[in-house]
C-alpha cells in the first residue's frame, strides 16, 4: 500500500496556524460562538462569571482563564459577549486593554456602543463593535444564513476578517461604532412589527375550521410579495417624492381599515397590534397628505 502522502510530504504548504482569541462571556450566543471557533481549530481562552459555564469548553479543548484579565492578555484579539453594556463596563474595569483588538458582541444601543469604543480607545485599544443577525443554533452552520454587523476600526476588521467570519459573515457597515447596532435594531425592529401582523392574522383563522399549516404558506407568501415596499419606501426617501406612482395611497388604505377592525371585533380578536399603525396613518391623512404612500409615517415618527 502506498503511504498517505497528505501530510507527510515536506513538499507540501504547511497549514497556516489558526489565529488565537479570547472569549468573554459563555451565555448562549458566546457558548455558540467559542464552540465554532473551538471546532475551527483556533486555540481559545474563555472566561465567564460562572466558572461551571467554562467546564465543557475546557473539555473541548479550551483555555480557561481565571479572570477576565487573564483571558484578555491571552490574545490580541478579544471578544466579549455579555448580557449588556453594563455587564461589559464592569467586566472590563481595570483590565488593561492596551494592544487588543476589542470586538463587542454584546446587544447594545448605538450610544452604548460609541461610548464603548471610546473608552476603549483612551485605554489603548482598537474597537469593534457587531451586531448579530442570527440565533443560537445559526452559528458556526455554513448556509444557515446568520451574519454580524461590524462597524468601528477598519482596520480590526480586515486583520481578523477570517476569524470573525468563522462562527457567521462578517458585514462591515461604517467606521461609526453605533451603526452595527443600529442596523442591527432596525432590522429587529421590522421583525417585530412583521410578527405582529403575523400574530393578529393567525388570531383572526385560530377558530375557524382552517388548519394553521394550510394557511401558513399563503401568509408567508402574501408578505414575500409585500416586502420590495423596502425598495420603494427607500427611493422615495432619497427623492423626497412620496405620492407619484403610488397604488394605494393612505386615503385608500385607511377606507379599508374599518373592514379590518370589523373582521377583528367578529372573530373576537384584539385590534391592538393595528391600532397604532392606523392612528399614525389617520394623522397623516388629517395633515392633507391622504394622496401620499405611507413612507411619510417615517417623518411622523421622527416628530
Amino acid at each position: 500500500m502506498e503511504p498517505d502522502t497528505r501530510t507527510t510530504d515536506p513538499t507540501l504548504p504547511a497549514s497556516t496556524p489558526k489565529a488565537p482569541l479570547a472569549v468573554l462571556g459563555l451565555g448562549a450566543m458566546g457558548g455558540a460562538l467559542a464552540r465554532a471557533w473551538l471546532a475551527a481549530g483556533h486555540p481559545v481562552t474563555v472566561w465567564n462569571r460562572t466558572p461551571g459555564r467554562a467546564e465543557p469548553f475546557a473539555a473541548a479543548g479550551a483555555t480557561v482563564a481565571a479572570g477576565a484579565a487573564e483571558a484578555v492578555a491571552a490574545a490580541e484579539l478579544v471578544v466579549v459577549c455579555l448580557l449588556d453594556h453594563a455587564s461589559v463596563e464592569e467586566t472590563l474595569t481595570g483590565v488593561d486593554l492596551a494592544g487588543r483588538d476589542l470586538v463587542d458582541l454584546t446587544t447594545t444601543t448605538p450610544a452604548e456602543a460609541r461610548a464603548g469604543a471610546a473608552r476603549a480607545t483612551e485605554r489603548g485599544a482598537r474597537f469593534l463593535a457587531g451586531g448579530v443577525m442570527a440565533i443560537p443554533p445559526m452559528i458556526g452552520v455554513p448556509g444557515a444564513g446568520g451574519y454580524v454587523f461590524y462597524s468601528g476600526s477598519r482596520e480590526v476588521f480586515d486583520t481578523h476578517g477570517e476569524t470573525l467570519a468563522v462562527p457567521a459573515a462578517g458585514r462591515y457597515v461604517g467606521t461609526d461604532a453605533g451603526f452595527a447596532a443600529l442596523y442591527d435594531v432596525a432590522l429587529l425592529s421590522a421583525m417585530t412589527g412583521m410578527f405582529a401582523g403575523l400574530t393578529h392574522a393567525f388570531a383572526l383563522v385560530r377558530e375557524e375550521a382552517i388548519e394553521p399549516t394550510a394557511f401558513a404558506p399563503l401568509l408567508a407568501e402574501w408578505l414575500t410579495a409585500m416586502a420590495p415596499t423596502a425598495h420603494r419606501t427607500a427611493a422615495q426617501l432619497t427623492t423626497g417624492d412620496y405620492a407619484s406612482g403610488v397604488a394605494s395611497p393612505l386615503t385608500m388604505q385607511l377606507a379599508g381599515a374599518p373592514t379590518l377592525l370589523r373582521t377583528a371585533a367578529e372573530q373576537g380578536v384584539s385590534p391592538e397590534l393595528l391600532l397604532p399603525y392606523l392612528a399614525l396613518m389617520e394623522r397623516r391623512v388629517a395633515d392633507g397628505h391622504g394622496n401620499e404612500s405611507g413612507t411619510g409615517l417615517i417623518d411622523l415618527l421622527r416628530g
